[in-house]
């Protein structure tokens, strides 16, 4: 059973947007926070931001130091979808995204892959 399906991940150039999806059931979901992590090659998956469940404005919002300011993560809790804004992206943001709870992650689902590069 998928119960996490990430996407909207792709090739941008430096500089460029992408707003990456993620739809989860309801068991994942309705946990307290939810997250999108990412994974570069050769590295450990890292978490880059984190929302709570109530938390609609995204006020209360957790984010990697080298992503504030320039990531949004928000949810939609009547469609059970986690949402990840990403403006002015860099090389250093080319990674496989995932989204999963937090702080206690479910199974991983397949992730998207996001690549920066001109």
């Amino acid at each position: 059973q998928v119960q996490l399906v990430e996407s909207g991940g792709g090739l941008v150039q430096p500089g460029g947007s992408l707003r990456l999806s993620c739809a989860a059931s309801g068991s994942i979901f309705n946990r307290s926070q939810m997250a999108w992590y990412r994974q570069a090659p050769g590295d450990q998956r890292e978490l880059v931001a984190s929302i709570s469940k109530g938390d609609s404005t995204g006020a209360y919002s957790k984010y990697l130091g080298s992503v504030k300011g320039r990531f949004t993560i928000s949810r939609d809790n009547a469609k059970n979808m986690v949402y990840l804004q990403m403006n002015s992206l860099t090389p250093e943001d080319t990674a496989v995204y995932y989204c999963n709870s937090y702080p206690f992650p479910s199974d991983w689902g397949q992730g998207t892959q996001v690549t920066v590069s001109s």
